[in-house]
């Protein structure tokens, strides 16, 4: 993989697994949460003012250095009727928002790491959306003790009832008592199958490190 390929893949795994950040808008400095929309847009509850300026920035998880920066643009989308779904992904995330005007977050560009993006390359559809629901109701009904222990072993975290709420490609996203743990997934996910067999590999790392050198030994 070249460099820019992996630069591209980091910074869209980076995106993925911080759902908070700061919005910056006509000289002030906000918190905000989002999620990643089905298509690669972002979905927030923002401020009315957010929305009447057109200069807006989003530094993701914070302000600091190694922030990734994003130049955005803000569309106002409505709880209701198509885009109803989408404000629903935020609660499931992230539970009940202050503000009760919702937007659709287009990036415009990023810099990151060095690295400037043109903002399409981070808006990367999830490739598992049609079957997201699928995967989440599965292994949320019947594998509650496997997510457990991926949290675990991923994130260092306890999690008495975690929820799986989102999954794409590049992971799972994991709603706990407080906040959302992202568990990155390496390889990438491709189906289903594929997603189950990558939570039981984090699930068990070691397990999967003998299952390699088992292959490995000569008969």
């Amino acid at each position: 993989m070249s460099d820019s390929n992996q630069a591209i893949l980091t910074a869209r795994a980076f995106l993925r697994a911080h759902l908070s950040g700061t919005i910056a808008f006509d000289g002030e400095f906000v918190p905000i949460k989002i999620v990643v929309a089905p298509d690669g847009a972002l979905i927030a509850p923002v401020m009315v003012a957010m929305l009447r300026t057109f200069d807006n920035a989003l530094f993701v998880p914070d302000e600091g250095d190694d922030a990734m920066h994003l130049q955005i643009t803000l569309e106002e989308i409505q709880d209701r009727g198509e885009h109803a779904a989408l404000c629903d992904r935020w609660r499931i995330y992230h539970g009940e928002p202050e503000d009760v005007r919702w937007a659709r977050i287009s990036i415009d560009a990023a810099r990151f790491r060095g690295y400037m993006f043109d903002g399409q390359v981070l808006m990367e559809p999830n490739a598992l959306a049609p079957v997201e629901a699928k995967i989440c109701r599965e292994i949320n009904t019947s594998m509650s003790d496997l997510l457990k222990a991926a949290a675990a072993a991923v994130a260092g975290l306890e999690i008495e009832s975690p929820r799986l709420v989102g999954v794409d490609p590049l992971g799972f996203d994991v709603r706990g008592r407080f906040d959302v743990v992202r568990l990155p997934a390496d390889p990438p996910i491709a189906d289903e199958e594929d997603a189950i067999a990558a939570l039981e590999e984090l699930a068990d790392p070691a397990a999967d490190g003998e299952a390699e050198r088992d292959a490995a030994e000569p008969d």
